[in-house]
């Protein structure tokens, strides 16, 4: 008698451990903003949960039942889809434009942000193209897959560097800097390990650093984030205040939280000091209230997502599910490490919201869907 096939057991404590511990944080950190609002504690996560969460465990069984032969089939469409709905934020009454950001639509009681599901069409469409044009040997080791010589190798770079391009173009004129890089940096990590030629990489590596550094100059906040990232003395009322008011609350909560304890939904520097406290800057909030030991937990958190997603990534039985799983797992790893970084100054700060954790339905419907394709891959590994 054949067993039924399950998903990875502890791929799902884990991650119902990141939901559930990101959703408590999100309403201890919300309720002063709901109240003062709305006049109602519970308005921003009562609209996490019905426009975030629940749409996000419900796509997560769906996923679960989807065949990963039609995903890879559909991954073009997807991406077309995708691609649709970035433009039509550049559209009038449909588009919403927030502090000089176009990157909304406006669909009633939510606004949707068309960039983050990019991160999963961008990395599903590539690891199908990638699996369909590039022939494999099904050795695979822990850095790259070991495949045999490719005739037209031309065309790979090619493909990949205009869709980066098409992408990158639209992403700057919204402006969404920070998400383009997430998006081409895992991106970049699905290409190299399709085995393609090393120096492709470096090439791509080094025209995108090109490219970055000429965005930061012309745009003065980006160039205000990495001055402040290299001097936090520069402008502390200014420019390094988000960073220092940062470090204020992360210092303050010690080992154990602020006041000697575990202070939940105590935070101080919430109350008007700490800008962005429900989204960019959550994770300096966990710090004062939970202390080293809370920032401990969730960083260790992540990197056992990231122990789990790259074992699923190379116990999967096809190209196409090597490819997707470490994508998935290297962009959600990324952006949490691309927030905490921002938020301990060793890394500038970049806007990016910490996976789980952060307000926002759109990029967490996001990382769900991505979560919800690594448990389907892990169930039929």
């Amino acid at each position: 008698m054949l067993r039924k096939k399950r998903p990875d057991s502890v791929f799902l404590v884990l991650i119902s451990i990141l939901i559930i511990w990101g959703s408590f944080t999100l309403a201890t950190v919300s309720f002063p903003f709901s109240l003062e609002r709305y006049g109602n504690s519970w308005h921003y996560f009562l609209h996490q949960l019905l426009f975030g969460l629940l749409p996000g465990v419900l796509i997560i069984f769906i996923l679960l039942k989807l065949n990963l032969k039609t995903l890879k089939k559909l991954s073009p469409y997807i991406l077309g889809i995708n691609l649709f709905l970035l433009i039509l934020v550049f559209l009038p009454k449909i588009g919403v434009e927030i502090k000089g950001a176009k990157r909304w639509l406006n669909l009633g009681p939510i606004l949707f942000q068309p960039s983050e599901i990019l991160k999963v069409s961008f990395l599903l469409y590539l690891s199908a193209w990638l699996s369909s044009k590039l022939s494999f040997k099904k050795k695979i080791s822990l850095i790259r897959i070991k495949g045999k010589k490719r005739t037209k190798n031309w065309q790979v770079p090619l493909v990949f560097t205009i869709v980066s391009i098409i992408l990158a173009t639209i992403l700057i004129f919204q402006p969404d800097f920070s998400t383009l890089s997430i998006i081409f940096l895992a991106g970049l990590c699905v290409y190299f390990i399709s085995s393609t030629p090393w120096w492709h990489s470096v090439i791509l590596i080094l025209a995108s650093g090109g490219l970055g550094a000429i965005l930061i100059k012309i745009a003065p906040y980006r160039l205000d984030r990495v001055l402040a990232f290299f001097n936090t003395q520069i402008d502390p009322l200014g420019i390094s205040y988000q960073l220092k008011q940062s470090l204020i609350a992360i210092g303050s909560g010690k080992f154990f939280g602020k006041d000697g304890g575990f202070s939940l939904g105590l935070s101080s520097q919430k109350f008007g000091f700490l800008p962005q406290p429900m989204t960019d800057s959550i994770f300096a909030i966990i710090g004062e209230e939970m202390g080293l030991l809370g920032c401990s937990a969730l960083i260790l958190l992540f990197l056992l997502f990231a122990w789990q997603g790259f074992k699923i990534a190379l116990n999967s039985k096809n190209e196409f599910s090597k490819l997707l799983a470490t994508g998935i797992t290297f962009w959600i790893t990324l952006q949490a490490f691309f927030n905490i970084g921002g938020i301990i100054g060793i890394l500038p700060l970049a806007g990016i919201p910490l996976p789980f954790f952060s307000y926002g339905a759109s990029h967490l419907i996001t990382e769900m869907i991505g979560v919800g394709i690594l448990l389907n891959i892990s169930k039929n590994s």
